[in-house]
């Protein structure tokens, strides 16, 4: 027997700062179907997920928490786990980067770049982006803020290591010229040829002595190592690489990783500093970077204070995995940004998954049992129909792979879903119905569902590596055993005479709006009474510490904070700094531009939600002796009862327009946060309904 040829595959691994949503999840069951198509063909495959687990995020997570940095990763690392198998991902290793075989190698993997003369001490002034740990000169930034999560940065100061990325950086320009297929899709080469590698390289730096939650430089104890090597090398630790030298029988044989398959946010971080730092150690580079798209809510990143954070959990619990897995593998494009929404999902459960796909199974097998009381037979009746069906189905192996190879997964399972359609086809086209009135043309029934069962099995075996529990409920149903992939271009394997189940199972029940659309409302409620009691908690800590939860130390005594609001920030990291955003500046306005705008204060006397709307409240608000009606988008932030009473700086001269069939009359003026959150502006004094704001 042949030796099976290896494949290795990755996930980035996820970072345990909280739960992964559905977006984040999506990478996890991408890899999943590669992988197994990739053993379906026949390859010994070692696909590796996990957790990414320091950093001063996490350290801050942890201090909110009031739990150490370890103890909040191993929930948090259970947790992600959990979901991954719930999910129905095969991965063959869940790797943590608080491993101890990990943290050695990582240690001596500093080490081996320090000596060779690829890392140097210095000291580093800059802006730094605790969110994606990282630093950033001014003309890096954009619109003043992170280019990578687009949130504030701030200025630091420490010493530090760092690596001298120019050394390496021609040569890495070359391997891409030479490898089109080391970046995917073709966007993001470009996008970092352009951006980054072209312009020229700085050197990175590789350590952090500013919080203490990360793997030590063992031969400076004052430094951890930067958190992107520590985790772009799990790679590679996680099969056994070994810097002194002794790695496994395992890295051998799997090393270089054929595909890094990661969100297209890092991708700069996998197709430049990991290629660089692979350089550094002289080891070959992954065959192939895949940066996929993101999966957006309507259209919108999903962000727990947004309040539209869809979690596979939960989607599990409403609809099914294979439905959940069917979804964000058919419906994301190969390179553009996807959306999700529960409606959607309700949308193709129904006609993708019970119409096409449970309806096509259950017609069939309850034919056979009704006819032929559940065998089927050749008979050799054949009619010219016949071969149309049979090309589709043993053609669709070849379609199939030709997408999987190129990462069109999507597309793949297109092809496989055109062949139940075909499958549907053929029914109306035969009319089994009408031939079983026909006694003299039994035979000819008996061969049509012969070739609808064979094309459904067929079928069902192409399915499996995307959906596989339901290929396996399939090939039950039908009494046969999913096809290996050399058996499914060829027709007619199904053993004559086959006996199928009695009572057909129903695949996927079709989903009533109605019915499931309460259920929604309860998992979005019950998300937003844990976020705002996560948010209740997180202001105890630090007012605990005398700290707001933005860091800023609260007024005691001569106004500075005290010795243990000191620690907590020096805990929390830099947690005791002023909380800044900077935002895309607009063009200059003369004052007679701003004389235009009547800014008022208001009193809101009455508010109601709007019916059918999930953003908007309806307020009254009295200005001076005239009240107003001003609809807002302020629903997700504001209840309408907790909006009577309000002193609100109201926008007085707006010209009247209609929202959701509502005429508005005014605006209500709000603060924005980086991550969506709304705050009304309110006078600091209690001023009278009509005061003017000058």
């Amino acid at each position: 027997m042949a030796e099976k040829k290896p494949y290795y595959i990755t996930t980035a691994i996820a970072y345990a700062s909280g739960t992964p949503h559905i977006g984040n999840t999506y990478e996890a069951i991408l890899a999943d179907a590669i992988a197994r198509f990739k053993r379906y063909q026949g390859y010994e495959v070692f696909f590796q997920t996990g957790t990414d687990e320091h950093g001063q995020k996490i350290e801050g997570k942890a201090f909110e928490a009031e739990v150490t940095p370890k103890e909040f990763v191993d929930k948090t690392a259970g947790d992600i786990r959990s979901i991954w198998d719930n999910v129905n991902t095969s991965y063959d290793k869940f790797i943590r980067t608080t491993d101890d075989y990990h943290e050695k190698q990582i240690q001596k993997i500093f080490k081996k770049m320090y000596e060779k003369g690829d890392i140097y001490k210095s000291s580093y002034e800059g802006l730094y982006c605790t969110p994606c740990e990282s630093f950033w000169t001014e003309s890096q930034l954009k619109d003043g803020c992170c280019p990578d999560c687009g949130r504030p940065v701030k200025p630091a100061k420490e010493e530090a290591y760092f690596f001298k990325m120019s050394k390496y950086a021609d040569r890495l320009i070359d391997h891409i010229n030479k490898h089109p297929e080391f970046i995917q899709p073709e966007s993001r080469k470009n996008e970092m040829m352009n951006n980054f590698l072209l312009p020229g390289l700085q050197d990175l730096c590789v350590s952090r002595s500013s919080f203490k939650w990360g793997i030590p430089v063992d031969f400076d104890d004052k430094h951890v190592v930067y958190v992107w090597l520590d985790a772009l090398s799990n790679y590679i630790t996680g099969i056994g690489y070994d810097a002194d030298g002794n790695s496994s029988e395992q890295f051998g044989k799997f090393w270089p990783a054929d595909l890094h398959l990661i969100g297209k946010d890092i991708i700069r971080f996998h197709t430049i500093y990991w290629p660089i730092f692979l350089m550094s150690l002289d080891l070959p580079l992954p065959k192939q970077v895949f940066g996929h798209p993101w999966l957006l809510q309507g259209g919108d990143k999903m962000s727990k204070s947004k309040g539209n954070v869809i979690y596979a959990n939960d989607l599990v619990s409403l609809y099914g995995v294979d439905a959940v897995r069917y979804f964000v593998l058919h419906e994301m494009p190969y390179e553009n940004d996807g959306v999700i929404t529960w409606e959607l999902m309700t949308e193709r459960s129904n006609s993708d998954l019970a119409n096409t796909l449970g309806n096509l199974v259950n017609r069939t097998i309850s034919m056979a049992n009704k006819y032929f009381d559940g065998v089927v037979a050749k008979t050799g009746a054949v009619e010219a129909v016949d071969g149309d069906l049979k090309a589709v189905v043993t053609g669709t192996r070849d379609r199939v792979t030709a997408k999987m190879d190129s990462l069109r997964v999507a597309d793949a399972i297109t092809e496989i879903f055109a062949l139940f359609k075909r499958c549907n086809k053929y029914i109306d086209e035969t009319t089994p119905w009408a031939l079983a009135k026909d006694e003299a043309k039994k035979d000819r029934l008996s061969e049509v569902l012969y070739n609808l069962s064979e094309s459904i099995l067929i079928g069902a075996s192409l399915l499996a590596s995307f959906l596989p529990e339901t290929a396996q409920r399939i090939a039950a149903q039908l009494n046969g055993s999913l096809r290996s992939y050399e058996e499914t271009d060829k027709f007619g394997l199904l053993p004559d005479g086959t006996k199928v189940t009695e009572t057909p199972e129903i695949l996927f029940a079709r989903i009533d709006w109605k019915e499931i659309e309460p259920k929604i409302a309860e998992i979005q409620a019950k998300q937003k009474q844990e976020f705002e009691a996560e948010q209740a908690h997180i202001a105890e800590v630090y007012a605990k510490h005398g700290l707001t939860p933005q860091g800023t130390a609260l007024a005691a005594g001569t106004g500075a904070a005290d010795g243990a609001a000191e620690k907590a920030a020096a805990s929390a990291g830099d947690a005791g700094e002023l909380k800044i955003m900077d935002v895309e500046a607009k063009p200059e306005i003369t004052y007679d531009d701003f004389a235009k705008l009547q800014l008022r204060v208001g009193v809101i006397l009455a508010c109601e939600e709007v019916p059918k709307s999930k953003k908007l409240l309806c307020s009254k608000v009295q200005v001076g002796s005239r009240v107003y009606q001003i609809v807002s988008g302020i629903k997700q932030h504001y209840s309408a009862a907790e909006m009577v009473g309000k002193r609100v700086c109201v926008l007085a001269n707006l010209k009247p327009a209609k929202l959701a069939g509502i005429e508005s009359e005014g605006m209500l003026l709000c603060a924005e946060d980086e991550d969506g959150n709304l705050a009304l502006m309110t006078p600091e004094k209690d001023m009278p309904a009509g005061a003017e704001i000058l």
